[in-house]
């Protein structure tokens, strides 16, 4: 089961995804994280800590965590 993300904003980074779920403890670890763990994104490896991620996305990380954007403000 995948845990939701409520978000405030059009988008959320996936390096603040990780910080906010306390996947990493810092912001300025998500460069190193992303670079030696394989993280999905819509079922598909990415290591930008910038990727923009909107409602619907689904992130998966090698602890076996998964996490659901959900969009509750407005659009850009």
């Amino acid at each position: 089961m995948a845990e939701e993300i409520n978000i405030q904003t059009a988008y959320i980074t996936l390096g603040q995804l990780l910080k906010e779920t306390s996947v990493i403890a810092t912001g300025g670890q998500a460069k190193w994280y992303l670079r030696e763990n394989t993280v999905l994104v819509n079922q598909e490896p990415d290591e930008r800590r910038g990727r923009k991620l909107y409602p619907g996305d689904v992130v998966a990380v090698p602890t076996g965590e998964r996490f659901v954007i959900n969009g509750m403000g407005a659009e850009d």
